[in-house]
């Protein structure tokens, strides 16, 4: 199959040994009148066979360009890569309204939180339809998704069967969300077993580690936990140190006003470069553990990840059952 790598030490942190191209597309949803442009990561040098795929699902209000160190990553090892603009994005009506009253705002968040999982579906449908530049095997499909795209990436496999791994990175969907926090909730009606890494921030204001561990302990599947120290919500994105100053000083509604007083300065967080190890490293083994089945991947992922992170300078906590 293409994408299988020398057996050579086995070190998910380096980049991959292939070059990465990248294509943008659409996908049209005519029942929703929609049309979503997508970006498309893939092996610029193909090989003979199919690659796995895994579909990205950015943050609420962000874009399908949220974590190109991630998609690139990914992509250089054999993977294809798909990212889409979700519908509130594209979508007037569920943007921000002003003077919009609290029922109205209800209506929307519900809107934006409904829209998220056929969005996932779409894009999947579009890539296994001709969307892809280079051959996938349909039988491996994983997802990826940080704060509402994480909890995307959990409610997916309510009704998509053919997702088999799952990351989910600082993932909403906890039962008691702060305030302005889009109250999404998880069912995990999954009726399988898809296996799942939850990639989590320990000074995270707006998504609490307390939410983090309720989230891993409802989940139905093989799973564990790795929690960056150190580290808030915008971990998780490019540009971190410029994404997280930013929230920080921005001005906030009235009901989000506590991420200004709360978040600490980026100097007292950890570094982006150590963030970007840690995503890049980490959500790579679990999808070689799990969609390309490696005996090496999986061995890491049952090992000491506390210690093989702190040799590489990033400090975690590693939470199992």
């Amino acid at each position: 199959m293409a994408g299988i790598r020398p057996q050579t030490a086995y070190d998910p942190f380096i980049r991959g040994p292939l070059p990465v191209g990248v294509c943008t597309i659409e996908a049209e949803d005519t029942t929703r009148r929609r049309v979503f442009p997508c970006e498309i990561w893939h092996p610029a040098a193909p090989e003979s066979g199919s690659y796995p795929l895994i579909l990205f699902s950015h943050h609420a209000g962000g874009h399908r360009r949220a974590a190109t160190f991630l998609c690139t990553h990914l992509s250089s090892h054999g993977y294809v890569v798909a990212a889409l603009d979700h519908s509130e994005v594209l979508a007037p009506e569920l943007g921000r309204q002003a003077n919009e009253t609290s029922e109205q705002k209800r209506l929307r968040f519900e809107a934006v939180i409904g829209s998220r999982v056929p969005d996932v579906r779409l894009l999947l449908d579009r890539v296994l339809d001709g969307g892809s530049p280079v051959s996938l095997d349909g039988c491996r499909i994983g997802i990826v998704g940080h704060s509402l795209g994480g909890w995307t990436s959990l409610a997916a496999p309510d009704i998509e069967p053919r997702i088999g791994a799952v990351v989910a990175l600082a993932p909403a969907g906890a039962s008691n969300p702060r305030p302005g926090i889009l109250p999404a909730k998880l069912n995990f009606d999954w009726g399988r077993n898809v296996p799942t890494l939850l990639l989590v921030a320990e000074d995270d204001v707006s998504l609490p580690l307390s939410g983090m561990y309720e989230i891993f302990e409802r989940t139905p599947a093989t799973k564990q936990m790795v929690i960056l120290r150190r580290a808030d919500h915008a971990h998780f994105m490019d540009n971190v140190e410029e994404m997280h100053e930013t929230a920080r000083n921005m001005e906030w509604p009235a009901e989000l006003d506590y991420l200004k007083r709360e978040m600490k300065p980026i100097t007292e967080l950890c570094s982006g470069a150590d963030a970007y190890l840690f995503v890049r490293g980490l959500t790579l083994c679990h999808f070689d553990a799990f969609l390309r089945q490696d005996p090496a991947a999986r061995q890491f992922l049952g090992g000491d990840i506390e210690a093989e992170m702190t040799e590489r300078g990033v400090e975690v906590l590693v939470h199992r059952q």
